[in-house]
């Protein structure tokens, strides 16, 4: 893939990216270092996308696995309380409402296999696509989507998890 076709999918992309960025990582710096990581994976591994899937899911692949990775490296403190994205940075526009930074911190607050389900779902992925990217059933899927929204209206209605 030349330059300008992956500078083109990343910008077509990036919309995605950033809410992967924000979901699992709480503050405006972190949120950017992983976007710079994800795109340098991207670049890195270009290669591999043979074409046997939607690239949309190849690159949702490698983000996921990038933030995964990433964290589990760094190993940080996370207090998603004491650090909310600043709502001027690039990762939320100008449209953003308080209920959309409330629903981003009631992400934040579910688990990493959590993250992943809702995200792929809230990115319009089918149940048969999340199914093939996890490797689990479409069944198991839908068990554990609505396991989340039941987690999800919690969480926002009551604080807890």
């Amino acid at each position: 893939m030349e330059e300008a076709q992956f500078l083109t999918m990343i910008q077509t992309f990036q919309p995605m990216l950033y809410k992967i960025c924000r979901v699992y990582r709480p503050s405006r710096q972190d949120q950017e270092d992983l976007f710079q990581e994800i795109i340098y994976q991207l670049w890195k591994s270009q290669h591999s996308f043979k074409g046997n899937s939607q690239i949309k899911t190849w690159i949702y692949k490698v983000a996921i696995n990038t933030a995964l990775t990433d964290f589990r490296k760094k190993k940080p403190d996370i207090r998603y309380t004491d650090q909310i994205p600043d709502t001027e940075s690039e990762f939320s526009n100008s449209d953003s409402t308080n209920q959309e930074t409330l629903f981003i911190e009631a992400l934040q607050q579910l688990t990493d296999g959590e993250k992943t389900i809702i995200t792929l779902y809230l990115e319009s992925f089918s149940y048969k696509e999340i199914a093939g990217i996890l490797g689990i059933s479409e069944n198991n899927v839908g068990v554990k989507i609505n396991r989340i929204k039941i987690k999800l209206q919690n969480i926002l209605n009551h604080g807890t998890k």
